[in-house]
């Protein structure tokens, strides 16, 4: 499976708006300087082959388990060709001997799958380092979906680090950021997670669920709904659809039908008695007594003569205006 060059694209991205590129130049700069260099040593491919076993995750997630195709698809292209591109990964920070993945989850789990070794570049790095090199594979890598990538976000504010550093991690414009900020706020975890990387579905469709989900009992509703069997069967884009549809069905119901006028008549003689139900749509004429039979048939035989009274009634009440 080819990858995209992501040092060219980190070490010299392409010219963009001011935020963008305001954010890029912070992670070659400064304190990231070491990420620099991380790059170009995976550029030069100064690699080693470790153990998957000795390897550990990044300290913050950056991926939403549950899409078995794409992965199925890499553990078969390295199989078959070995493992284009290195991972970059840093002695583990508290656990002597090991390792701690800065990006290549994916290649280091088909490397268990496959049972062999899984090539690396091994670099020191401090916590901040590690989370703004590990967002910036993700900028470079077109797979990640816009959940995923708020999610990462998510996290990285969660751990305490400043807009300064997310916005440079994952080199976001202000507009990106601030609707990342508004879906994450409103869009409980366990929801995404429910429904998944939805990779097709992109930011403005999560803003407006997220607005759906701010009304009075939408969260309740959306994990109800989230947790049948039916819609856990669905990909995460139908399922994301199936779900926009139900809260945005819900918080526009239909206008309730008025309840039906109802009246009791009776003849003068008291031998006809008759339950009168008017909807506006339906009008029911319910007769009662024992010769109700009878005159019903006489009403039936005798409707298209009522019915031309009625229509000239019609036509004299409004010359009668």
């Amino acid at each position: 499976m080819a990858r995209k060059d992501i040092f060219s694209s980190v070490m010299n991205p392409a010219p963009a708006n001011s935020d963008r590129n305001d954010a890029l130049s912070y992670v070659v700069s400064g304190a990231s300087r070491s990420i620099k260099s991380s790059f170009e040593e995976l550029a030069k491919g100064s690699v080693v082959d470790l153990d998957p076993e000795i390897v550990d995750g990044s300290f913050v997630s950056d991926r939403i388990d549950g899409d078995d195709e794409a992965f199925q698809e890499l553990v078969t292209a390295i199989r078959e060709r070995g493992q284009d591109t290195p991972i970059l990964v840093r002695p583990h920070p508290t656990a002597s001997g090991r390792y701690q993945i800065v990006f290549g989850h994916r290649r280091v789990k088909a490397a268990r799958v496959l049972g062999r070794s899984v090539r690396a570049v091994v670099k020191p790095l401090a916590d901040q380092d590690h989370v703004i090199a590990q967002g910036q594979e993700n900028a470079a890598r077109s797979n990640l979906s816009f959940i995923e990538r708020t999610l990462f976000a998510k996290r990285l504010a969660d751990l305490g680090y400043d807009q300064t550093v997310i916005k440079s991690a994952l080199a976001l414009d202000a507009t990106t950021f601030s609707k990342m900020q508004t879906v994450s706020s409103s869009v409980p975890e366990d929801i995404i997670l429910a429904i998944g990387a939805a990779k097709a579905t992109g930011r403005d469709r999560w803003w407006q669920l997220s607005k759906l989900l701010q009304l009075p009992g939408s969260i309740e509703k959306a994990q109800k709904f989230l947790s049948t069997v039916d819609v856990a069967a669905v990909d995460a884009d139908e399922r994301f659809g199936l779900l926009f549809d139900v809260l945005s069905k819900s918080n526009h119901p239909t206008a309730k039908a008025k309840p039906p006028m109802a009246r009791m008549w009776q003849s003068t003689d008291k031998a006809l008695k008759a339950n009168i139900t008017n909807s506006g749509k339906a009008f029911t004429l319910a007769l009662k007594a024992k010769d109700a039979s009878r005159f019903g048939a006489y009403l039936a035989d005798n409707l298209e003569e009522l019915y031309r009274a009625f229509k000239e009634s019609e036509t004299v009440a409004k010359t009668g205006d």
